[in-house]
């Protein structure tokens, strides 16, 4: 409950002295105070909207009768920070989660505003309201304006595969230089259907954030007035008590899964959505998110997995009509907080929908889900896979690997594009602990498709892929190789199998011979200090999450 009589508690007076320094009066400390979780910096496009946008967050919060109360936190973009840089990128999100706990334990907020948009950031503040248990809203900024040239519109991974592109010399310095400066056109999340929007959307999904928050354009003036709706209805929420168990559940946390899959979401969010249920003291498992997202088929698919980018899916009807199109796999009765359930909105909301991009589940895209949770003697705790991202020609492959010890060397390899069709490329010591901080092997995705390999060259790695990557891309296998996994008792030459249809992930190396490797497994030296020496010392596997905060005991 709200603080209402802070100011006259005697022992109370440290508190109060020191909200007076900062401006804030006694009568102000009598209202609700409403923590604003800002994750604005200049460096990340996704979040620099939100210097003005938390500003009208605010101007709802006072309106309403509360107190807004704005403190930042950290947040890095995965885009930019490719490389050396991916490593902290992972155990950002742990640090982001844990210090808005920190942060908010040591103030004493009554509610809280939570102002996110990027990969790492939105499941971070997902999991520290998870943890808080406290009423509180999310606000996305909004989506990057697409970039247009000859009629084509273009959006952040069109400039990954162009990497590969150019390096396959099938576009010039010229355009490659042109489309460098102009396909991520402005401020905003990148226009396609990676981590960030799939997490974004989640959120609308789960009902946490408003709807058409995270598709529409973060310069649409309707952005501004939904800034100021998220302020007001946080004082009420907070008045009323509504925590965020009340919204987020087991029961609404499969519809948001089962949300994801329908619209081919990043493969992020099987990491994440662990995490967050860990943070939950949810029992859900892999296996469990295997089964809960292959009882939805897909029924849009968005860049880079096809052509419409995110504002297009918002045009097209956005969550809400993807939430309409598979209404009867969800729970109906789970509570929005912006008022009302998800079944009385489905029912009254004017939902307009095209179904050339949103398609109904009597005429699905793919059958059984988005996703292929893997299993086998390759990864005897699971893989993971975007299936609605893979042409069904190489569902089924069988090749032999070529093995890589980090990111480094494989991108080499591929920029020297003298790749043997038919290959598995291996790529480990990338996992949570021994990359450390599972680096997403985006840009290796992207260059073989522009390299025009994905339809003939696999990918596996411990490590992780982005959201935005297509491909037949295998990551997250567990255990990871730093962990003695059978990953790294892979040679060069050895044949593995992967099978999407059958969920399988096989090294074709009898039991005997893999004994005798462990013997000649040597790591790579990799010494750590601060962050990432904290970070591999209690990472838990990416079949957990990959967690260092919120763990089971």
């Amino acid at each position: 409950m709200p603080r209402q009589n802070h100011f006259e508690e005697k022992t109370e007076a440290y508190y109060v002295g020191l909200m007076n320094s900062v401006g804030f009066r006694k009568k102000d400390l009598a209202k609700p105070v409403i923590g604003v979780v800002n994750s604005w910096n200049d460096v990340n496009p996704g979040h620099k909207p939100f210097r003005e946008l938390a500003q009208t967050v605010k101007e709802g919060i006072w309106a309403a009768g509360g107190t807004p109360a704005e403190f930042t936190v950290p947040a890095p973009c995965d885009g930019i920070a490719q490389g050396e840089g991916m490593h902290y990128v992972l155990p950002s999100r742990d640090l982001i989660a844990g210090s808005i706990e920190t942060m908010v334990r040591a103030h004493g907020f009554d509610g809280l505003v939570f102002c996110c948009s990027c990969d790492k950031i939105v499941p971070a503040m997902l999991m520290a309201a998870a943890a808080l248990d406290m009423p509180c809203l999310f606000l996305t900024a909004g989506t990057m304006i697409p970039y247009c040239e000859a009629g084509q519109e273009f959006v952040t991974p069109d400039l990954k595969e162009a990497i590969g592109r150019r390096a396959g010399n099938s576009i010039d310095e010229a355009t490659f230089d042109r489309w460098r400066e102009n396909i991520c056109f402005s401020g905003g999340t990148c226009a396609m259907y990676g981590t960030a929007n799939t997490m974004g959307t989640f959120l609308e999904a789960v009902g946490l954030a408003p709807f058409y928050s995270t598709t529409m354009l973060f310069a649409a003036a309707a952005k501004v007035r939904q800034a100021r709706d998220v302020g007001e209805r946080i004082v009420a929420l907070t008045r009323e008590g509504a925590v965020f168990s009340q919204f987020l559940n087991d029961r609404t946390f499969a519809n948001g899964i089962k949300y994801v899959s329908a619209t081919g979401g990043s493969t992020n969010a099987v990491l994440h959505t662990l995490a967050i249920a860990k943070a939950m003291g949810s029992k859900l498992t892999l296996q469990d998110f295997d089964v809960i997202q292959a009882s939805v088929p897909v029924i849009a698919k968005f860049k880079p997995s096809a052509k419409p980018n995110i504002y297009t899916y918002h045009q097209a009807g956005g969550v809400p009509a993807t939430l309409y199109s598979i209404q009867s796999e969800l729970y109906l009765d789970a509570k929005l907080a912006m008022g009302g359930t998800l079944g009385e909105y489905l029912q009254q909301a004017d939902i307009h929908i095209d179904r050339s991009i949103i398609h109904s589940m009597d005429d699905p895209l793919h059958k059984g889900g988005c996703f292929s949770i893997l299993s086998g003697n390759l990864a005897p705790l699971g893989a993971v896979v975007k299936k609605s991202g893979v042409e069904s020609s190489m569902f089924h492959h069988k090749g032999p690997a070529v093995v890589f010890d980090s990111e480094e060397d494989v991108k080499e390899y591929l920029l020297q594009a003298n790749v043997t069709k038919g290959s598995v490329l291996v790529i480990r010591y990338e996992g949570p602990k021994g990359g450390p901080g599972m680096r997403e092997l985006s840009i290796p995705a992207a260059m073989l498709v522009g390299l025009g390999l994905h339809t003939s060259v696999a990918m596996i790695t411990d490590g992780r892929f982005s959201g935005a990557t297509r491909g037949p891309c295998v990551g997250h296998i567990a255990p990871e190789a730093w962990d003695d996994g059978p990953l790294s008792l892979v040679q060069n030459g050895d044949t593995i199998e992967i099978d999407l249809d059958k969920k399988s992930l096989t090294l074709h190396v009898d039991d005997a011979e893999l004994e005798r490797r462990k013997a000649g497994v040597k790591k790579p030296h990799r010494p750590l200090r601060g962050v990432l020496a904290a970070y591999r010392a209690a990472v838990s596997g990416a079949e957990q999450g990959a967690l260092w905060m919120y763990k089971d005991d």
